[in-house]
């Protein structure tokens, strides 16, 4: 496969397992940046080699090939992540372009001991989960801080918006994976927050909120 054809796969996935089994042209076109007859050029040479389904006018799925194939670029993706924060010493911020020109190396047996390397890590460094050389993946109970109640914590275990921008903003507001942030009052306004994460408290927007996962903690 191409570099660019890689990234189709890896792109339409994206957009499958956020809720839509059949891809529109136009959704890719918007998720690639590119115009809508690019997108059909490519998904009928990907429909050829077995890794789309594809009708005119009604959008992509991906074969069961295709699946295997975004999920084996995703797991490099990742792990490259994981790789460059822990041991390069990136910033969460950085890593997304560079792992997106490393995910392209096709040597498996460089991958399989970057992952050994790595302790075998489930998640990046943005709380996705990283899938194993099967596809397989773990998944963990979380709940957007937008969707929860005053006077409840949840431990941060993911980002829904891994742009630069946002990752920065967390940065400099000190929020990062594996604190724990309580809801302390919630506006009916716009429904921005006053949260606490350990000594300090922060106001945020609904934004914000809709952007960050949390494990709720049970209270006992």
């Amino acid at each position: 496969m191409t570099h660019s054809e890689e990234n189709y796969i890896k792109e339409i996935y994206h957009i499958s397992r956020a809720g839509k089994e059949v891809v529109s042209t136009n959704a890719i076109a918007t998720k690639m940046e590119t115009k809508p007859s690019s997108v059909t050029d490519m998904v009928k040479k990907l429909a050829e080699k077995d890794l789309l389904n594809y009708r005119k006018y009604q959008g992509v799925s991906l074969t069961e090939k295709g699946s295997r194939q975004a999920l084996r670029i995703i797991r490099k993706h990742r792990l490259w992540e994981v790789f460059l924060v822990e041991k390069l010493d990136f910033t969460w911020d950085e890593v997304h372009e560079v792992a997106e020109q490393l995910e392209h190396i096709e040597s498996e047996k460089l991958i399989d001991r970057l992952d050994a390397l790595l302790e075998y890590p489930d998640f990046d460094p943005h709380g996705d989960p990283i899938p194993d050389k099967n596809g397989q993946f773990k998944s963990r109970e979380k709940t957007l801080l937008s969707a929860m109640p005053v006077n409840i914590s949840g431990i941060c275990v993911g980002v829904k918006d891994s742009s630069a921008p946002f990752l920065k903003f967390l940065d400099k507001n000190h929020i990062a994976l594996g604190q724990s942030i309580k809801i302390l009052e919630k506006e009916a306004f716009d429904q921005s927050m006053l949260i606490a994460i350990g000594e300090q408290t922060l106001q945020i927007s609904h934004l914000i909120a809709s952007n960050l996962y949390v494990k709720p903690i049970q209270e006992p």
